[in-house]
């Protein structure tokens, strides 16, 4: 099995093919802060989609929502099969507002988010989204501008 260097759309069909990575953000004195993430992707070369974006939920006290409001870049780890395949994207991010009612456009867009990632339905709905307003929770959106990394042939 050989191995292959990516461009920006083979990187967006792998990330597509998956939902768990590692976001990295830049902290304030300029170190690396990392966070392992569940994410929904759309588009890509296969994707059909002009304007790929990856979807991530997050709540708005944590080190990564406070590191994205102030440098908003981030890359995405996204690793493979085995341990010398990966894919990361190198992406501007974009915050919604943080949900403020159970039905505001965050909210609306975080079940479709969790349906996205899961699959399935929440087996209830009113509680979710009152948990998305009391956890203050928000959309980061990824809109990727490059990839690097190797995977399978």
């Amino acid at each position: 099995m050989g191995r292959r260097p990516v461009n920006l759309g083979d990187g967006l069909d792998f990330v597509g093919s998956r939902a768990q990575g590692v976001l990295v953000t830049r902290r304030a004195d300029g170190r690396p802060q990392l966070s392992n993430i569940l994410y929904h992707s759309s588009g890509g070369a296969r994707g059909g989609d002009p304007d790929p974006v990856v979807r991530i939920s997050v709540t708005d006290t944590r080190a990564k929502t406070r590191n994205l409001r102030r440098e908003p870049s981030a890359s995405l780890y996204v690793p493979g099969e085995s341990f010398w395949s990966y894919v990361v994207l190198d992406a501007t991010a974009e915050l919604s507002p943080v949900a403020a009612a159970a039905d505001d456009s965050t909210v609306e867009e975080l079940v479709e988010l969790y349906r996205s990632i899961r699959g399935a339905d929440h087996p209830d709905w009113s509680e979710y989204r009152e948990a998305m307003v009391t956890e203050r929770r928000l959309v980061v959106r990824l809109r990727p501008t490059h990839a690097y990394g190797v995977t399978q042939r």
